[in-house]
């Protein structure tokens, strides 16, 4: 069987404020009806594959299993990494999985926020490479490029083994701009896609032989795994004990079985808000535009906005991305910085750096809507049929209204329910718990009020998602 192993790890820094360590880009939809994550599976529509397997980390757990229920796939396995150790590991992790439900397994690599709008293209390079993958090779996928581009890497091509295959020859890191133009000229240099295809016991094998210590951690820390509820915990100290390394350094580098899969499919890394200026419909004057959005005499750029009129005039060349909390302006030509500014908002202890004026929970969401030094006001969503904990808070007292649905109220040994224009109040120091019994989401407005506001002031009871 072939395994596709979705990574969904990254963080997606270049694409703040939209993309944030809470949210990261590939659980976004950048025009589409979907996530990345979710148009990733989507791709595969055309290939026989089993059920896929999702690497991920402990805080975005339940935002992959919700996207992929959304879209009605269950998972092999969502393997949840202890921490980050680059793509190796990674995939070892799911390569062993992939053996424990087929010795014969392949598993095909897919980053979960790539852009890929020719799936037919995929397709036949995917079908093309199980062949060689069936025969000991480890197959990566190459970009045809289309222009001398700086912030990728490349791979050398060396000898034709078959139609759009070759040897591997080498990869290159991102190159300036001459020796760029001269790859593209020389037509043997093709993009670093990190798309990857190969037998699950090839890939362990190799990596057994090149980084002993990355296998030998990933298979202890397999073999001591939890479940914990529909995911795979490996054990943490076990992992920990792996290098952190990329496949690219420790194994495709240095192994003879190497090959490369040309592919022209008009893919993206999406990794800058450039790539939404370049894949995105310009008009006229060269701007690409999202939501509301007024541009007067401006020219050869990218504007989007998520939450109010953004207005231009008398401008070239620029990226301006507005939400709630947060807005960039940037030249388009240094949108690569962007990771830079979000490195100094973390340094500052800015919030606006890592999470969203909306955040999403197991059982929903909240947002902030008005935050002062002695109460906040938020808007609290709870899905049908889920709860949050059974928790207290030492600091502040909580006032609930209700606006749409029901709510069912634990507040200290009372069990109230509350339909919409109903309330209550959770006096300092009161267990409590909020459920959504009913079959529409619950929506409530909460006012708290108190001496310390932070989300760390909670002690949970008990929690249904084992937080």
């Amino acid at each position: 069987m072939l395994f596709p192993v979705l990574l969904s790890g990254g963080v997606g820094s270049r694409l703040w404020p939209v993309s944030r360590e809470g949210r990261p880009k590939q659980f976004l939809s950048f025009g589409g009806r979907h996530s990345m994550l979710q148009e990733t599976h989507a791709r595969l529509e055309n290939i026989d594959v089993a059920a896929p397997i999702v690497v991920c980390n402990e805080e975005h757990r339940f935002l992959v299993a919700e996207q992929m229920r959304e879209i009605n796939v269950a998972t092999a396995a969502m393997i949840l990494e202890p921490e980050g150790r680059n793509t190796a590991p990674a995939i070892a992790l799911a390569a062993i999985k992939a053996l424990e439900e087929d010795a014969d397994a392949l598993v095909l690599i897919l980053p979960a926020d790539h852009y890929i709008p020719d799936k037919d293209a995929f397709s036949l390079a995917v079908k093309a490479a199980l062949e060689e993958a069936r025969g000991g090779r480890l197959m990566t996928f190459g970009v045809v490029p289309d222009r001398p581009e700086t912030g990728f890497g490349y791979i050398r091509c060396g000898e034709l083994l078959s139609e759009h295959i070759f040897e591997l020859s080498s990869f290159v890191e991102k190159p300036d701009r001459a020796t760029a133009e001269t790859y593209v000229e020389e037509g043997t240099y093709l993009w670093n896609s990190g798309m990857f295809l190969f037998r699950a016991d090839c890939y362990l094998d190799t990596l057994a032989e090149y980084q002993p210590a990355i296998a030998e951690g990933c298979r202890q820390a397999m073999a001591g795994a939890m479940v914990d509820m529909d995911f795979l915990r490996p054990d943490k100290e076990a992992f920990l004990a792996c290098p952190s390394d990329s496949i690219d350094y420790a194994v495709m580098e240095k192994t003879d079985a190497g090959a490369v899969v040309a592919l022209d499919c008009g893919w993206s890394d999406i990794g800058a808000w450039s790539a939404l200026w370049d894949i995105g419909r310009c008009d006229s004057a060269g701007n690409v535009i999202e939501g509301d959005v007024l541009a007067q005499d401006t020219k050869n750029s990218y504007i989007h906005s998520q939450t109010r009129l953004v207005a231009t005039t008398g401008v070239d060349n620029l990226v301006v991305v507005e939400t709630a909390d947060a807005v960039l302006v940037a030249d388009r030509d240094k949108v690569q910085n962007v990771k830079a500014l979000v490195a100094a908002l973390k340094a500052q202890g800015r919030c606006e750096a890592t999470v969203h004026q909306r955040v999403f929970r197991p059982w929903g969401s909240y947002e902030s809507l008005i935050v002062s030094d002695r109460f906040q006001v938020k808007r609290i969503v709870v899905n049908p049929g889920e709860k949050l904990s059974l928790q207290k808070h030492f600091h502040r007292a909580e006032h609930w209204i209700v606006v749409a649905g029901t709510a069912e109220v634990t507040r200290g040994d009372d069990m109230l329910m509350l339909s919409e224009d109903q309330s209550t109040y959770i006096p300092l120091g009161t267990k409590h718990r909020l459920a959504n019994p009913g079959h529409i989401p619950l929506e409530l407005i909460e006012v708290q009020s108190g001496s310390y506001l932070g989300e760390d002031d909670i002690v949970r009871f008990e929690d249904v998602y084992g937080r």
